[in-house]
């Protein structure tokens, strides 16, 4: 690092290549979603416990599904998302997930139809007397 060197014997170098893979590729389970980062930098959001690929949606990392976030309006439902291409049980998946991981600011508003409400701060005015 930097102009500092390690020298590692064979085992200590695969036990370290190894503790940082499992950093990199970290899966997290919330109540009904988890998210995977993956070796290759992708992020995947999926169904919680579930094993088919029809259950999940991939992203090329995780920025790409901030930039999603970022693009909803401030209350959205299964038909915002659904306007950025993601279809069928993807997009439910995805409200629930945005919802779920603390990188998102936003709640559940709604569960039938399923719409979410991001988290604005409100600005607090002082008001001075002259």
């Amino acid at each position: 690092m930097g102009d500092r060197s390690c020298e590692l014997s064979r085992t200590d170098a695969a036990e370290l290549q190894r503790a940082i893979g499992t950093a990199l590729t970290e899966k997290r389970e919330f109540f009904r979603t988890a998210g995977e980062y993956r070796e290759d930098g992708s992020y995947v959001v999926s169904r919680r416990g579930a094993d088919s690929t029809g259950n999940a949606k991939v992203f090329e990392n995780f920025e790409a599904l901030r930039r999603l976030y970022d693009r909803l309006p401030d209350a959205f439902d299964a038909d915002d998302v659904g306007r950025t291409g993601i279809t069928g049980s993807r997009r439910h998946m995805l409200i629930r997930h945005f919802c779920e991981h603390p990188a998102f600011d936003c709640d559940i508003e709604r569960r039938n139809p399923l719409r979410a409400t991001k988290i604005v701060e409100k600005a607090v005015v002082e008001m001075t007397a002259d």
